[in-house]
């Protein structure tokens, strides 16, 4: 008996599957023949770049860093971009030569943006500085009305009576709230520029116990640099500082120091100013010459001063 054979064609549906199925694979064994290209120049084929560029860990976004301007006319210009955010800055100078003013003005500016602004002072009376401000013509009742520059005095014997006895009793290892103690803030305000003037009034208030000075200004700077605002603090030198101020420490932990000098040309004592240093930024490297107008400071950025300091 013979036997018949029958051929049987497949049902469309899988013809189509099969051709789908060939389609798919030649797709795939073309793109991966592709990856195996060698990218030029690198000796790495493409398939390990894409492989690489999957697996690198992303860069960080650059933060922009934000800086103060004084808004002392010509100041400004001996930075690249200004005093950065956060920073402390030491204002040492003799006497007359501009510290107090430099401040006051700085401050004003602020206030002028919409800035919160507190100057304490351990010497001269709230009515005192406010009244140097007024001979500058700088407009004290709008600034009030606003409650945006507050001005208190404090009296640095109490203060320093006070950190003295709590050095004493801790045996020098003192840590204390430092905000609790001086009640530099008042409650309710929250400034962003802060002024200490001065450091010296308060160094010479510690007769007895320089330790204890050193621990209090330390941990003063400490505090400023936490609630992360721009603090000034005024500092008494000689005409010809070997040091910028009383101990030394303060310039240490500033992040900034700017010298105000009187120069003598002849017979004749000039105003100049130096950023002597200020982390974070760019600056000028030079004395320029300052004067003390009335309607404030101004600084000169491109003319030099040479002379003797004394």
């Amino acid at each position: 008996m013979a036997i018949v054979t029958k051929k049987i064609n497949p049902p469309q549906k899988i013809l189509k599957k099969r051709s789908s199925l060939k389609q798919n694979k030649t797709a795939y064994t073309s793109k991966k023949s592709s990856f195996k290209k060698i990218e030029k120049g690198t000796g790495k084929s493409l398939i390990n770049k894409k492989l690489s560029e999957k697996n690198k860990t992303p860069s960080l976004k650059t933060v922009e860093r934000q800086y103060l301007k004084t808004g002392i006319p010509g100041f400004d210009d001996l930075f690249e971009h200004g005093i950065p955010h956060g920073n402390s800055v030491l204002v040492a100078g003799g006497a007359g030569s501009g510290k107090t003013i430099f401040c006051l003005q700085t401050l004003y500016n602020q206030v002028l943006q919409g800035r919160k602004c507190l100057y304490l002072s351990f010497e001269e009376s709230e009515q005192r500085l406010h009244q140097h401000m007024e001979d500058f013509g700088w407009d004290l009742k709008s600034l009030k009305a606003g409650k945006n520059l507050l001005i208190i005095r404090k009296n640095p014997l109490l203060l320093s009576t006070n950190i003295e006895a709590m050095v004493a009793k801790a045996k020098g290892e003192l840590m204390i709230d430092i905000n609790e103690v001086l009640d530099i803030i008042p409650s309710g305000f929250a400034p962003e520029i802060i002024a200490v003037d001065s450091l010296s009034a308060l160094a010479a208030a510690f007769t007895s116990s320089e330790q204890g000075y050193r621990i209090f200004i330390e941990q003063l700077f400490r505090y400023f640099e936490q609630i992360k605002l721009n603090s000034f603090f005024i500092t008494e030198t000689e005409q010809v500082p070997k040091k910028y101020s009383k101990t030394g420490t303060e310039e240490f932990l500033a992040d900034g120091v700017v010298v105000l000098y009187g120069i003598k040309q002849g017979n004749v004592r000039e105003n100049a100013i130096e950023v002597l240093k200020m982390r974070g930024e760019r600056h000028q490297k030079k004395i320029v010459a300052l004067q003390i107008t009335n309607q404030g400071l101004v600084v000169y950025p491109e003319q030099e001063v040479f002379g003797t300091i004394g």
